[in-house]
Parts: C-alpha cells; sequence; structure tokens
C-alpha cells in the first residue's frame, strides 16, 4: 500500500525511531501556535515553512500520548510538493532530559522503508498508517525529539519536533 509523504518519512525517523525511549505516565507538552494538526505531540520546528516540499494536513497517535508495553498506531496524511528523491536525509536528535541520546543525519529513504514506502516519493496527497510495540523498560523523565527532513538538492521537506513527559508528576515545563 504506497502511502504517507516526507512527514512519514519525518514520523518514521522522529517518532518511530525515538519509540523506544516512550513509555507510560507520561505528559505531552506542546504549543498550540506551531502544534502538527491531529493527536499527536508534534510540533513544527520554530522556522519558516513556506518553502517546505511537505505540507503535513494532519498526524495521530493513538494512543496518545503513547504508553509503554503496548502497540502504537501512526497515522498520517499530507500533500508532497515535489519528488523526495535519493540523498534526502533527517537531521535526528533525541534527548533525555539535557542528555543528548541520538544525534545523527540518517538516510531518509533508508528510514522510509519502515513505512512500507520507498524512494522516489512522488508530487501527491499521501497517507500511512504504520504500527510499532513500545517496549515496557523506558525511564521516566522528558524526552525531546527533533527531525530536520532536508531533499536531495537541500531543500527543506519539513522539520518537526516533539516533548513527551514519562514518569513522575503532571505538572508540564512550562510551570517549573
Amino acid at each position: 500500500m504506497r502511502l504517507s509523504t516526507a512527514c512519514v518519512a519525518a514520523l518514521s525517523a522522529s517518532v518511530a525511531s525515538a519509540t523506544g525511549w516512550f513509555g507510560s505516565s507520561q505528559e505531552v507538552i506542546v504549543d498550540d501556535a506551531q502544534k502538527v494538526p491531529g493527536d499527536s505531540p508534534l510540533e513544527f520546528c520554530d522556522t519558516d515553512h513556506s518553502n517546505d516540499i511537505v505540507k503535513i494536513e494532519s498526524v495521530d497517535l493513538l494512543p496518545n500520548p503513547p504508553e509503554s508495553g503496548a502497540e502504537l498506531v501512526i497515522r498520517a496524511t499530507g500533500t508532497v510538493f515535489e519528488p523526495i528523491k535519493k540523498d534526502a536525509y533527517v537531521n535526528l536528535v533525541v534527548k533525555y532530559g539535557l542528555i543528548r541520546l541520538i544525534s545523527t543525519k540518517a538516510d531518509l529513504c533508508e528510514q522510509i522503508e519502515n513505512v512500507d514506502l520507498e524512494c522516489p516519493i512522488e508530487k501527491g496527497v499521501l497517507s500511512i498508517t504504520k504500527s510499532v510495540e513500545i517496549p515496557k523498560e523506558v525511564p521516566p523523565g522528558t524526552y525531546n525529539v527533533y527531525a530536520e527532513v532536508i531533499n536531495h538538492d537541500e531543500k527543506p521537506i519539513t522539520c518537526l519536533q516533539a516533548t513527551v513527559k514519562f514518569g513522575g508528576s503532571k505538572e508540564s515545563v512550562s510551570e517549573l
């Protein structure tokens, strides 16, 4: 089934790759002005998105927030305005509090294989649905995910970020 967009690629990299760190008893912390439409902790990075190759229309996580030891279903829809080709990449950073767990430049075309897509991704409206298992063993704390997705010609595809708090009290970071 041919699905989603580079949004999926970003999801594949930011959500699926980081899901190994997500667990139960968490709180999603999102600024509504930058929030990605849908039911997820994702928000757009604080950059100009007028030239993005992908317009993300919605991203839903079931359940939201993710739960440890449970299946997470990711549903995403978006529009691709230019083909996404080989040599596109994701700059991915995952932090646990202030500790950087992952900082890598990943091949986008390899990452999207995780959501049953392959490069090139052609122009058009695409959707994906993907299930992943969340491990039970996840340390409580605040996790920050940042994924900047860039096409082969260095044009921005999209940029997403999320903050999720696992365990502990239900106060948001802004209240601390």
